[in-house]
């Protein structure tokens, strides 16, 4: 017996999905389940590192639970306040991890609501901005949470710092995963566009830089660094809780670094310097990333170690050239030239981020927000740059 086809009709008045067309999530709902699985990921890894450091020790789940809220605070740039010390110095390296999960749940969001698709940047924007808005109402609960007799941190504040932070990387991504965001980057004029690139790839090489010889100087005195963990006769697992927080502030320790290669040189407490030309260090933290701190200014051939943001420029031009093709060289010059600002404004950033208090009185400055760094590299990576650019250029030639 034959059958006959099933034929649906839809209801008078209803709408069929068009072809093609996916059905977009409400902006709360997708903003509120990025940013809460952004707020989860970043928040469980730094409890992880918190749980290894309390194993073995009198303290409580709930202890470390606040323990890790208040490393997920700082590490947002949020302030945190005890009863005799102030302590502001982000721990870079969660903050990239924040940043980066915070600039996925961006991307999230502006799928989740078609944003991406669009050819405006206004919808991808507005997802961001969700993002941010509900990120914000989780840091100030989380703030209200953690605050203790011993620990105080301000809602508010929480709220404001995260919600911007948030903000900043979750329209970021939203924005340069979007087909607006593409089309918006191939208009800009290749000078811009080149100069851009230059300067920040020029600022990762002398950051690079500074974080491989902060590396060599810890691995020469090794064996400092060894007594000064064993000093603290935590046990083995108190040991990888002090080295995990060690890990955690390595890319402030790059930083500093970088600044020391360009001169200006960082601190590490009240009325210190360390710099290649003076180095003055009194009581310093004990912690063994700061095993490797210089006790003299540079003599000999260590001079040369100056050089180096210098072949970083040069470098970064190199890649320029290589990557401009058939423009011309007012083109190619011009973008070597504005790599320079773009790197020395990059590098007063980074130097800003990782600079903050330990604590009260002498460790109340730590790191280098010192002007002198923007002016140094500017004008290092803008020599530098040119100089690359011109050189690669003329050995190999315009490439199609």
């Amino acid at each position: 017996m034959a059958t006959s086809p099933i034929v649906t009709s839809a209801a008078p008045g209803s709408a069929r999905p068009e072809p093609g067309r996916t059905r977009r999530a409400p902006l709360p709902v997708a903003a509120a389940v990025a940013a809460l699985w952004a707020g989860i990921v970043t928040y469980g890894s730094i409890f992880a590192l918190a749980a290894v450091g309390a194993i073995g020790s009198s303290g409580t789940p709930g202890g470390v639970a606040r323990l890790a809220a208040a490393g997920w605070l700082l590490s947002h740039g949020v302030p945190l306040q005890t009863p005799t010390d102030r302590i502001t110095l982000v721990p870079l390296a969660l903050a990239a991890l924040v940043a980066w999960r915070l600039t996925r749940a961006g991307v999230h969001a502006s799928r989740a609501t078609g944003g991406h698709r669009g050819r405006s940047v206004r919808r991808a924007m507005g997802a961001g901005a969700a993002v941010a808005v509900v990120y914000a109402g989780l840091g100030a609960g989380v703030a209200a949470l953690a605050r203790t007799a011993d620990l105080t941190v301000t809602p508010q504040r929480a709220g404001v710092t995260m919600g911007l932070f948030a903000g900043v990387a979750a329209i970021a991504g939203a924005i340069g995963h979007s087909r607006a965001g593409r089309v918006l980057a191939r208009r800009a004029p290749s000078m811009v566009s080149g100069a851009l690139r230059t300067g920040v790839v020029a600022a990762a090489f002398i950051v690079a830089a500074g974080a491989a010889a902060a590396g060599v100087a810890l691995a020469i005195r090794g064996g400092d660094a060894a007594d000064m963990l064993g000093s603290y006769r935590a046990g083995v697992l108190g040991q990888a809780g002090i080295t995990a927080l060690c890990l955690v502030y390595l890319p402030n320790l790059a930083v500093w670094g970088a600044a020391y290669l360009l001169g200006p040189g960082f601190t590490v407490g009240a009325d210190t310097l360390v710099s290649p030309g003076e180095v003055l260090l009194g009581p310093v933290p004990a912690l063994p990333i700061l095993a490797g701190l210089p006790s003299a200014p540079l003599a000999g051939a260590g001079p040369a170690l100056l050089g180096i943001p210098l072949v970083a420029g040069m470098f970064a031009g190199s890649l320029l050239a290589r990557r401009s093709g058939t423009v011309g060289w007012a083109s190619l010059i011009g973008a070597a030239i504005l790599a320079g600002p773009v790197a020395g404004a990059v590098m007063q950033l980074a130097s800003f981020a990782a600079a903050g208090a330990l604590g009260s009185g002498r460790l109340a400055v730590m790191g280098s927000v010192d002007w002198r760094i923007s002016l140094f590299a500017t004008v290092v990576v803008t020599v530098g740059a040119a100089l690359g650019a011109a050189v690669s250029r003329t050995l190999s030639g315009p490439r199609p």
